[in-house]
C-alpha cells in the first residue's frame, strides 16, 4: 500500500487523520507519516498489520474477536510438495 493508496483508502471511508488512528489503534502522528511516506527523511513502510486492518475496515469489520473462524471453514493446506500459496 503506498502513501497514496492510504490516503485514499482514509478518504474514501470519510475518516479524518484522527478518526483513522483511533479505528486503527494508533497515533495520529502515525497517520500523518504514512500518507507522506516518510520520517526524518527515511521512508516509512505501512507494516502487514495496519494494511489488513485498513481492508477489514474497509469491509465493515471493526473488531475481531476470533470466533467467526474455525479450522472447519479454512481452505486446507497444500500437501507437501505441493506450491506454497501467497498466503504463507
Amino acid at each position: 500500500m503506498t502513501p497514496d493508496q492510504f490516503r485514499d483508502w482514509r478518504r474514501a471511508l470519510g475518516l479524518k487523520q484522527k478518526e483513522a488512528a483511533e479505528r486503527l489503534g494508533l497515533k495520529k502522528r502515525m497517520i500523518q507519516y504514512y500518507e507522506k511516506g516518510h520520517r526524518d527523511g527515511r521512508p516509512v513502510e505501512i507494516p502487514k498489520s495496519v494494511r489488513l486492518a485498513c481492508y477489514a475496515l474497509s469491509q465493515g469489520i471493526g473488531d475481531f474477536d476470533g470466533t467467526a473462524t474455525t479450522a472447519a471453514n479454512l481452505p486446507p493446506r497444500p500437501a507437501d510438495g505441493a506450491p506454497a500459496s501467497d498466503l504463507d
